[in-house]
């Protein structure tokens, strides 16, 4: 998990619990009807919006969203220069063998076709096609996490009203009115709670990891077109470095 995760997980809810333990305890924010209908009503909602294999699937792309190694685009850049030292000094064909050691799977397809002779305008519309896929996947984890964000509050507020429902049944009876306000309120607390500290953060988290990957994804199919071509490797170079802001661009030629 990177570093802005962990932190931003303990001080939402770390600041939060000090707060509620400080102000009187934190057993008077415990309530398993509040949560039930929280939870259970955002999960049920949820379902409804989405077929279960996506939302199962969610759970995947979240794991590798908050706690895979971040893919960074300056580091590929190499990695294509030279291979098209290579293949404009021994052919396209000489990288048949580094293709088998390649972990990233839209790299090694890339390559993989231009090593078997597909032609460059075929390779691009097949990666292109890869990539957006990719993005649709990545969109989807954002759109059940945002709608599980709108969901939450909406869910608070149905606890509310049946909690004001149950305690205007029962002004006769003093000792009910307590439980039936605490219902109340503290729905609304957690459906504040997990939209605010949880899903919607999630969602701005899929998102920004998405935008991430879909830059190294354009800068792969780039660098393959760059190689498939036979350019200059000092071209294929600068070509990549248009993916990345000017101070980090680095030169493998001095400059």
């Amino acid at each position: 998990m990177d570093i802005a995760t962990i932190f931003g997980v303990v001080c939402a809810f770390g600041l939060i619990l000090l707060a509620v333990k400080g102000g009187g305890g934190i057993s008077a924010f415990i309530n398993i009807p509040s949560l039930m209908i929280v939870v259970g009503g955002t999960l049920g909602a949820t379902l409804i919006s989405y077929p279960l294999n996506d939302v199962m699937r969610v759970m995947g792309i979240v794991r590798n969203a908050l706690f895979q190694k971040k893919n960074s685009p300056q580091e590929w850049i190499p990695v294509f220069v030279d291979f098209a030292t290579k293949a404009r000094k021994e052919g396209v064909l000489s990288l048949e063998r580094a293709v088998s050691k390649m972990r990233d799977p839209f790299l090694k397809k890339g390559i993989q076709m231009a090593v078997d002779g597909l032609e460059p305008q075929s390779i691009r519309e097949i990666l292109e096609t890869e990539i957006e896929k990719i993005q649709t996947r990545h969109r989807l984890g954002v759109d059940i996490f945002a709608s599980m964000g709108a969901f939450s509050p909406a869910m608070g507020l149905i606890g509310t009203l049946i909690g004001l429902v149950q305690m205007l049944q029962s002004m006769d009876d003093p000792s009910s009115i307590g439980p039936s306000m605490a219902v109340a309120l503290i729905t609304t607390f957690y459906g504040a709670l997990l939209a605010n500290v949880l899903f919607l953060p999630i969602s701005g988290k899929l998102r920004t990891r998405s935008q991430e990957e879909l830059l190294v994804k354009e800068l792969m199919l780039e660098g393959v077109m760059a190689v498939t071509k036979g350019d200059n490797p000092r071209i294929a170079e600068q070509k990549l470095h248009a993916f990345l802001a000017p101070k980090l661009r680095k030169s493998a030629f001095g400059r």
